[in-house]
Formats: structure tokens, C-alpha cells, sequence
């Protein structure tokens, strides 16, 4: 599963409608996730792919505290 937090909404995706794997780099999973909202790649830098331990991805803005 894929978890998306992108512009103040979640998504949740099969990794395989999204061409991604637990494997990939977070560039390449940040990619295809720009293609999948059809933005530049550009709007995902600023954000965390976090892999949990049951492989599940959660890709999420990164967290600026203070």
C-alpha cells in the first residue's frame, strides 16, 4: 500500500496502480508519483517516503518543527 499526503489530502493506492515497489528509490517512487498527479517532480523535493515495516510506503510532506 501507498500512502500519499499531497496538497492537504490523503491517498491510498495498490502499489502496482502506481508502478512503485518497496524496493525503489525515493526518487523514483517521488516520480512516479509526479506523474501520477501530473505535476512537475519537482513538487514532491520537499517530501519523506517513509517505509513502514510491513512494506507498506508513506509519503508525506516533511515535517518542519520550531
Amino acid at each position: 500500500m501507498v500512502h500519499v499526503r499531497f496538497e492537504g489530502r490523503s491517498y491510498d493506492y495498490a502499489e502496482g496502480d502506481l508502478g512503485v515497489s518497496a524496493g525503489m528509490s525515493d526518487a523514483d517512487v517521488k516520480a512516479q508519483l509526479a506523474r501520477q498527479f501530473e505535476v512537475a517532480s519537482e513538487r514532491f523535493a520537499g517530501y519523506v517516503v517513509d517505509r513502514s515495516p510491513t512494506g507498506d510506503l508513506i509519503v508525506r510532506p516533511e515535517a518542519v518543527y520550531g
